[in-house]
């Protein structure tokens, strides 16, 4: 029990430990996705507001906001303590993922090649556990209290006992807070609640109906009570826009039908998705990752799932195993059917190293009897994640990064210069891009207020979706002196130096890192007199 422990915290202690050298060195740009989880945290203590969903969007709940808010009042305004919260729910997740191992296999053996792998995980994993874009971290912590929940109930349910009304409550309490905090719960869901159907229906001739009854009565009320915020907004701005978001209509998807869509999503799936799953490439490029070692990894990992396969076909009678896998053949299926698959960037694979992980503990035990030899199996995965680690850090910019689109991937760094810059000569309102808008606003105390109502795609393609908090946007235009800000742009340049010219304007420029920043115009103008900041056809 003692070693139990030790080893416990010994891969707790090596998971901070490497996202804290990480922050430390700065290698996480604060990019805007995170900076609206910060401005909604510090608006929920500042201006008592509520938020629901994450601004702009109506499908991921504000729980992280709520709970950086916590964060922000005992520790002040700060980056790190948004990380922090991150690196705490991850170290949650590690914890029940652990606990997971005992109730999916019998017996149990590898729980500590699972930990080594959670703690030393992909790039992928390392950036969205440690970098906040809503709600993923709370994600996979709700889907590992499901499974948690699910996988007591399948046991009571296999040895044909009564089932805990309690456990069914908290089953249904996780799954409704998961659906109103990220969908993507749900593929925890559907494989557990298949299960314990099955599994009572198996059994069907023993279970008291009566008790089955009150426990789907439980199930209910407590999933509408984790839903509870989803149903308020539903009742306060009406459903349609929840359920379109929910199955992904905020994803810009390409042309081509449903076939033709599915195809092209299969094609993200197996190509760019395995990749950035494996550790194979970073989510933002296409670039080989500790490419010595590559091979070696992938060959481990097609010997790890063959093994699987194996122990999943060839012992039905349990269902555990299949839960775990069902979670993987939902997010497949989710992830081809649904516009989700546009977007192979690599947060929604976050479940997806879970089960790997608990797969690959298990099967290194049962299929390699030898420990030193089951250390250096692991050992090798766990090397090759550090190694891939180390090569996008010392990579800086764009180090650990959101940004997937190369015209996003903006350096932070000089932003305290242009603080100071604006501040000094009193620009403290304008107009920008969505990538600096609020990482601006955040870093700035909200003393620096502009509006993202400029365009970052070369082909100056824009929508309003950008304006997440239009608040920001109405003090612009209340301003009589406002300056622009442009990133990689060439083209924007060009048109606003043409259109201030063409309104006789005077201004001056400068470069402050990437930031072009156009100021001291001569007078006041907004994007839409001069045909920028609308909706592109």
């Amino acid at each position: 029990m003692r070693n139990a422990k030790f080893l416990g915290l010994f891969f707790l202690v090596i998971a901070a430990g490497l996202k804290t050298i990480l922050l430390i060195t700065d290698r996480f740009p604060f990019n805007a996705d995170e900076a609206i989880v910060a401005l909604m945290a510090r608006h929920i203590l500042l201006n008592g507001e509520r938020p629901v969903f994450f601004y702009g969007q109506a499908y991921m709940g504000s729980l992280d906001a709520f709970l950086v808010a916590i964060g922000f009042a005992f520790f002040g305004f700060h980056v790190w303590v948004i990380r922090a919260i991150q690196i705490v729910l991850y170290l949650l997740v590690i914890l029940f993922t652990v606990r997971l191992t005992s109730l999916i296999f019998s017996p149990s053996n590898g729980k500590w090649y699972t930990a080594a792998l959670l703690a030393v995980p992909t790039v992928n994993v390392t950036l969205y556990t440690t970098v906040s874009l809503g709600g993923y971290g709370e994600a996979l912590l709700i889907g590992n209290l499901i499974l948690y929940d699910g996988l007591k109930l399948l046991r009571v349910l296999e040895k044909e006992g009564f089932l805990p009304l309690r456990r069914i409550g908290s089953l249904g309490f996780w799954i409704g807070l998961g659906f109103w905090v990220n969908g993507l719960t749900a593929i925890y869901a559907l494989p557990v609640l298949l299960s314990l159907l099955w599994a009572g229906f198996q059994n069907r001739r023993v279970v008291d109906q009566k008790r089955t009854g009150i426990a789907i009565g439980i199930f209910c009320l407590a999933w509408l009570l984790g839903s509870l915020p989803w149903w308020y907004y539903a009742i306060q701005e009406g459903m349609d826009r929840l359920i379109s978001e929910l199955f992904g209509s905020a994803i810009a998807t390409s042309e081509g039908n449903v076939l033709q869509q599915a195809i092209r999503n299969l094609l993200n799936l197996l190509i760019f998705g395995s990749t950035v799953l494996f550790g194979l490439r970073p989510p933002w490029e296409i670039r080989w990752l500790a490419l010595p070692l590559a091979p070696f990894a992938l060959a481990i990992w097609l010997a790890l799932l063959g093994w699987w396969t194996r122990e999943v076909i060839g012992n039905r009678a349990r269902l555990q195993p299949w839960v775990i896998t069902g979670i993987a053949i939902t997010f497949s299926l989710a992830f081809v059917f649904t516009p989700f698959g546009a977007d192979p960037s690599g947060r929604y694979f976050l479940p997806l190293w879970i089960v790997l992980s608990l797969i690959a503990g298990e099967m290194t035990v049962r299929y390699i009897p030898k420990v030193r030899y089951q250390i250096c199996l692991i050992g090798v995965l766990v090397v090759f994640n550090l190694w891939g680690m180390i090569e996008c850090a010392i990579r800086t910019p764009p180090g650990l990064t959101t940004q997937f689109d190369p015209v996003a991937v903006i350096d932070h760094r000089p932003m305290p210069d242009l603080i100071q810059f604006l501040r000094e000569r009193g620009e403290t309102r304008g107009y920008t891009n969505y990538w600096v808008a609020y990482p601006l606003a955040f870093l700035s105390e909200e003393q620096i207020i502009f509006s993202p109502r400029l365009p970052y795609h070369p082909d100056l393609r824009y929508t309003s979706r950008d304006d997440r908090y239009p608040a920001y946007t109405q003090q612009v235009i209340k301003s009589e002196r406002v300056a622009y800000i442009t990133t990689k742009n060439p083209e924007l340049d060009k048109i606003l130096t043409q259109r201030f010219e063409a309104a006789n304007i005077a201004w001056q420029e400068t470069w402050i890192g990437d930031y072009h920043v156009f100021y001291r115009l001569s007078k006041a103008i907004h994007p839409q007199q001069i045909g920028l900041g609308e909706m592109s056809p």
